[in-house]
Parts: structure tokens; sequence; C-alpha cells
């Protein structure tokens, strides 16, 4: 959806991915971790069009480059699916969680 500032955009998820805690993230700093909010950063950094990406529980908001969102959706989107032919289905192991 759309921001109120210009050059944002704002999408709203239906999964929490920080709790109540805000992760920002902006393109020319590494991220070093591989948790929910940093695989959402890394995948919106990949396409180009994100210079900076926060997330905050359910919310992320892009701030652009230069250009469109295009595509943007679709990596959230497609970021969490495990049920298409192909992708295997994790495993608490897969996770570190001990059994």
């Amino acid at each position: 959806m759309p921001s109120n500032r210009s050059g944002y955009v704002r999408f709203e998820t239906n999964r929490s991915f920080t709790g109540m805690g805000h992760e920002s993230y902006r393109v020319d700093e590494e991220i070093y971790q591989d948790r929910p909010p940093d695989q959402i950063a890394k995948a919106l950094f990949a396409t180009g069009k994100a210079a900076e990406v926060h997330v905050y529980s359910q919310t992320v908001t892009v701030k652009l480059r230069k250009g469109d969102s295009a595509g943007l959706k679709e990596v959230l989107e497609d970021l969490y699916t495990y049920y298409k032919p192909g992708v295997e289905v994790p495993t608490p192991e897969s996770f570190g969680a001990e059994g």
C-alpha cells in the first residue's frame, strides 16, 4: 500500500516478524544474521529497488531507490510460502530447535 511519504511503500502481512521490536536496514550496510526480518530485508534489497527497509511486527516499510515498487509485493508473498511444488517444508530441526 502506498505510504503518506513520497518514495515509501508499506506492506501489511498476516504474521509478526519482530514481535514488538523494530528492525531497520540500509542497502549499504551488511546484514549479518538470518532471522525473518533479516531475510525480508535481504530479499527486498536483492531486487535493487529498496534503499531502506524497516520491519515492525507485521508491517514492512520500504524506502524506494529511484523507480517504482513493482515486484516487491511478490517478493514478500513468496518469501515464506512452503507449499509450492519443489519447496521443502522446514522442520523444527532446520531452525535449530531441539525436539
